[in-house]
């Protein structure tokens, strides 16, 4: 056994794990690569992953931090073996304190069950991520994760209001507070929001929450053709409108959820928008009445409309299911999450159509209409395969190439993480990728935080 691994146990009684089991479970997330740790720590508290960091950091041991590890982007992959770090079970709620609007968690704590326990107070943390029910608000910050509900609320980073997170070398380090504003120094809040893992851990998270909505209404629209539901998304923010959520669905998603849920579930058409308003019942019964008349003048073929709390979230159930609906096809999901400016999605869509024909691979494209954030799905059988990577690889050089040159980016949630890392230096340019080692430096001089990823 490692002298660092003799460590950490003498240290950490019962929290270090060795066994096949442990490893194999801590070596992937959702993405298709994985690569097993020398040891996994199963942390329950600021000071053990201090301890436990202390030491690496000692023995120059490589490190990753993993949350849930339902990320798509081979982010807690720990690709230099060595150490996982493990959150999972710092999974409690600290605080709620309404009177000033905030709630302290820890890392491991499922996004849903913080979004439950608010909601029971009368009081709302509206980022949302497709897979809330299951994703660690730790892997939310470390990736700046957003959700439907950006479009009105925002992503995770308006709502990180203060961080306690170790850096590499044990220390402790907390930014922010309390406070709704805060102008004291640098926002290193900001610094470690979407930071992968990569300048610290994060053992503590102050995030505002705001006042529920006393009621919602949730629209599902279905149109012949995926270009005529993108144009009905304009045509709603073009009229004033702010809807809390606009997602858009194409027709090999839809058959997708058909094939998985039954026919009954989803809806028929090739293509389909969801939108969501909130408020109060009269602005909100109103709102809908409007956005049903939007809907119609932009091609809507049939609407459904939700009103109760019950209807609404069976609805949004749909809509969840649809990632998992694609990977029950047997085909490895490439999910890319692209962000292109909200009048060049027509474009993305054609593209990816063109896409498609050319590399033989199905593309599915769903996602968050209303910002500009598509997941373009491209579905390969094997990537084991070796003409099979290279033709996906081949596929992913021209998404990503086009994306950037109308203005785009790579990511919009999920991260660059392992699977975009080779096209981060067409993204940032030197400027911005000196920027980036900078700060790598001078929170992890020693490089152990995350290695093999983007800045490598």
């Amino acid at each position: 056994m490692s002298l660092w691994i003799t460590e950490l146990t003498q240290s950490l009684p019962g929290r270090v794990h060795t066994d096949a089991t442990t490893l194999a479970g801590h070596s992937s997330d959702k993405w298709f690569a994985s690569h097993t740790p020398d040891a996994v720590v199963l942390a329950t508290s600021t000071e053990e992953v201090s301890t436990a960091l202390r030491i690496a950091h000692r023995h120059g041991v490589p490190v990753t931090t993993r949350g849930s590890g339902v990320g798509y982007v081979g982010g807690c992959v720990p690709v230099k073996g060595g150490l996982v770090l493990a959150l999972a079970g710092m999974d409690r709620i600290l605080e709620i304190a309404v009177e000033d609007g905030i709630a302290i968690v820890q890392p491991g704590l499922i996004t849903g069950d913080l979004q439950d326990a608010v909601k029971k107070l009368g009081w709302y943390y509206p980022p949302d991520p497709a897979s809330l029910k299951e994703c660690s608000l730790g892997g939310n910050v470390a990736t700046n994760a957003g959700g439907p509900r950006c479009l009105k609320y925002g992503v995770t980073r308006p709502y990180v209001l203060g961080l306690e997170v170790v850096l590499a070398n044990g220390d402790i380090l907390r930014t922010g507070g309390r406070c709704h504003k805060n102008r004291q120094g640098f926002d290193l809040t900001g610094v470690f929001v979407g930071s992968e893992g990569m300048l610290g851990v994060i053992t503590e998270i102050t995030l505002r929450i705001i006042p529920h909505p006393p009621t919602r209404a949730l629209l599902g629209a279905t149109f012949r053709t995926f270009p005529e539901a993108a144009m009905a998304v304009q045509k709603i923010l073009g009229s004033g409108h702010l809807p809390s959520a606009i997602e858009i669905t194409d027709k090999f998603t839809l058959q997708a959820a058909r094939d998985y849920l039954g026919e009954e579930r989803a809806p028929y058409g090739d293509a389909h928008l969801f939108v969501e308003t909130d408020g109060h019942p009269e602005s909100v019964t109103a709102e809908a009445k409007k956005l049903t008349a939007l809907l119609r003048g932009g091609g809507a073929i049939a609407i459904k409309t939700a009103t109760t709390e019950q209807e609404v979230e069976a609805l949004w159930s749909l809509r969840r299911e649809f990632s998992y609906s694609l990977r029950a096809t047997g085909l490895v999901k490439l999910n890319e999450d692209v962000v292109v400016p909200r009048s060049k999605l027509v474009e993305l869509v054609q593209f990816a159509e063109g896409l498609q024909a050319e590399s033989g691979f199905p593309i599915a494209c769903f996602g968050h209409a209303g910002d500009g954030n598509i997941h373009v799905n491209i579905m390969v059988p094997d990537m084991e395969d070796p003409a099979q990577r290279q033709r996906a690889e081949a596929a992913l050089d021209q998404l990503f190439t086009f994306v950037l040159g109308i203005g785009g980016v790579i990511s919009g949630e999920h991260g660059i993480g392992l699977a975009k890392k080779r096209w981060f230096s067409q993204a940032i340019d030197a400027t911005g990728q000196a920027a980036h080692l900078a700060l790598k430096a001078a929170f992890d001089p020693s490089g152990i935080l995350n290695p093999g990823k983007f800045l490598d």
